[in-house]
């Protein structure tokens, strides 16, 4: 009898236990998907991030980066900031107590009234002593920015030599020998050590504006600007004690030498020694007279 062969037979039927290990599966695998995804996203979020917040900290961290106030850059801040400061009234250089012989000029009666003195101060800006002040200080602080310290002292020498009476000499040099103690007390740097080093004899006033300015990197335009601005207020000040004028009319004054002041700067910027002079001969003549003056509230 031939063997018989015997065997099991898969069954083809689907049971239930079979679907839902099925479903189980594609719940876990739909799972795995769904993190994975969410941790790509993340990763690409904070990718997106760090590149575009880098240039924020680089822009941040320039130093000549444009201020949102007035588009101005940090520097020309500074600058300004420090002109406001160094050529105020408020700067303890001792300039209100002189009066550049104006005091002997309205004794004299060349000065009684608020036109008098504009036309006084105007004659003294662009023929006189205020346009050889900031010619001085141009060459002071063109020496300064050129690092050429030889001509720096021949322009402290020449300024110094070229003030007409004593009492002027003794103005010009006292706010000068100020100016530069209180600079380096409060805003002192390398630039300015060195540049004073190079001069023997006493800094006027002008030049000492120079020193600072340029060792500061103050431009020289608005630095000229703002010296014969204080220079003149503080002539219209004098001049309002003394006549005496009020308060309308000395800023009627200060807005009508505007134009003197500007004219002065744009000469001083360009010139030379050779540019040097001055024809204010009654002027001159104010600031030895007031030496011998009787009664007297300032010291020039």
């Amino acid at each position: 009898m031939p063997a018989r062969r015997t065997g099991m037979r898969m069954s083809s039927t689907v049971t239930p236990v079979m679907i839902m290990h099925m479903a189980t599966i594609m719940i876990m695998v739909t799972i795995i998907i769904t993190i994975m995804a969410i941790i790509i996203t993340t990763m690409t979020i904070m990718a997106v991030t760090i590149i575009t917040a880098i240039p924020m900290l680089m822009a941040a961290n320039e130093p000549s980066r444009v201020d949102a106030f007035g588009g101005m850059t940090d520097a020309e801040l500074a600058a300004l900031y420090r002109l406001m400061t160094w050529l105020s009234p408020a700067f303890p250089v001792g300039g209100f107590s002189y009066s550049s012989g104006i005091e002997w000029a309205v004794e004299a009666q060349d000065i009684t009234d608020a036109p008098s003195l504009k036309g006084w101060l105007a004659a003294m800006l662009t023929d006189g002593s205020g346009f050889c002040d900031a010619a001085f200080l141009a060459q002071a602080h063109r020496g300064v920015e050129a690092d050429d310290l030889r001509a720096l002292q021949e322009t402290a020498e020449l300024a110094a030599a070229f003030v007409p009476s004593r009492e002027r000499q003794l103005e010009t040099s006292s706010q000068g020998r100020a100016f530069i103690e209180i600079a380096r007390a409060a805003w002192n740097c390398a630039p300015l050590d060195r540049a004073l080093a190079s001069c023997a004899g006493p800094i006027v006033y002008p030049v000492a504006v120079g020193i600072v300015s340029a060792a500061h990197a103050i431009p020289l335009a608005p630095a000229l600007h703002a010296f014969l601005h204080a220079l003149v207020s503080n002539w219209i000040s004098a001049g309002s004690r003394l006549i005496p004028i009020g308060q309308t009319d000395s800023q009627r004054v200060l807005a009508a030498l505007e134009v003197d002041v500007a004219a002065t700067a744009r000469r001083a910027i360009s010139a030379t020694s050779d540019d040097l002079g001055s024809a204010t001969f009654r002027a001159d003549l104010a600031s030895l007279r007031h030496e011998t003056q009787y009664t007297r509230l300032f010291r020039s």
